[in-house]
């Protein structure tokens, strides 16, 4: 994994994003989220290839984004965007989250913390967390947004399904290379592993895409947890921190997951529910989400004993442990719930 660009590389307060009266009106504006990212974006970065304002209004009207997918596609000479940067920047991530993800975290999603008491002194962890809502990942970023105000010299990097990084559709919404400028990383093993040895603080979903797909049926209920951080808590000796999130359930509500048209596609998920004949109108939607409090619910620290097992049961002691944690966090949920 490429080393982080020095943090001096921080352009002055003065010269910061400030938003203007149409920034606020792409907040307040569904269509209008995915404005803010891009403009965000091209104010830090060179990106001849993103959208410009032509195509910026033209998201705002019904069917307006399949016109100016076009007239930029045929702008770049019938090809995908050329991606401008791919190694994590901290800086922008930090302009980012102050900028960008601030407003919208505390006025829309009302995200909090509770117990942090039970917060880890180290600087390097795996964030465990229930993962639902069928959408933009909201719930891991509004939980990175204020796990790095509580602890501001924190790294956080969330761990994101391979098909955020590469699909075109994303390509075309956001800038090429965006997911890991904000620091995310590729749900594979190699650079799960290099994410830990470079002391940053994990953020991952257990359940794997089985969480934010399960669908509305089975909202609250935890799917099976994958095995490998338990193996690479041991191997690395870094703890675990287990976080219930309440709320990311009602991120899209009455969704349910098209399985077999999602795996046509080569999305990692295909909801449908009543909000979708919408976002068929306007596809900028992709990285909205509708309002829900989020509150998160830190439990203590959960070190994998180590034990001596032969090669053979090593596995079928992670899964053990794993389903372990599963169970203790179904529980808390339970209890949230009454």
């Amino acid at each position: 994994m490429k080393q982080l660009r020095e943090v001096d590389t921080i352009e002055p307060l003065k010269q910061a994003y400030q938003f203007s009266w149409f920034d606020w009106f792409c907040l307040w504006y569904p269509p209008g989220w995915l404005i803010l990212f891009n403009r965000h974006w091209q104010r830090y970065n060179s990106d001849s290839d993103g959208w410009n304002w032509l195509e910026y209004l033209l998201f705002l009207i019904p069917g307006g984004f399949y016109v100016a997918l076009l007239i930029r596609w045929l702008r770049l000479g019938c090809r995908l965007p050329r991606p401008q940067n791919e190694q994590f920047d901290l800086s922008y991530q930090q302009h980012f989250s102050e900028e960008i993800l601030a407003p919208i975290i505390k006025h829309y999603f009302r995200a909090q913390l509770h117990e942090t008491e039970n917060l880890p002194a180290t600087e390097s962890f795996i964030v465990a967390m229930n993962h639902a809502g069928m959408c933009f990942p909201w719930d891991f970023l509004s939980l990175g947004y204020l796990l790095s105000n509580t602890q501001p010299g924190w790294v956080l990097q969330p761990l994101a399904d391979v098909s955020l990084f590469e699909h075109p559709w994303l390509i075309w919404w956001l800038p090429p290379g965006w997911a890991k400028v904000m620091g995310g990383v590729r749900a594979e093993m190699n650079d799960f592993e290099q994410a830990v040895e470079q002391k940053t603080i994990l953020l991952y979903a257990p359940e794997g895409l089985r969480g934010p797909s399960k669908g509305w049926q089975k909202r609250h209920q935890l799917e099976t947890f994958d095995l490998s951080f338990m193996r690479l808590s041991e191997v690395s000796s870094i703890p675990i921190l287990p976080v219930v999130c309440m709320g990311n359930e009602y991120l899209h509500s009455w969704a349910f997951n098209i399985k077999s048209l999602a795996r046509r596609l080569q999305l990692p998920f295909l909801p449908l529910s009543p909000l979708m004949f919408i976002f068929l109108l306007f596809p900028s939607m992709g990285v909205w989400a509708a309002r829900s409090k989020l509150d998160y619910y830190i439990q203590p620290v959960y070190k994998t004993p180590v034990i001596e097992s032969s090669p053979g049961k090593v596995r079928s002691r992670f899964y053990q442990q794993a389903q372990e944690l599963r169970d203790k966090m179904q529980s808390i949920i339970a209890m949230k719930l009454g």
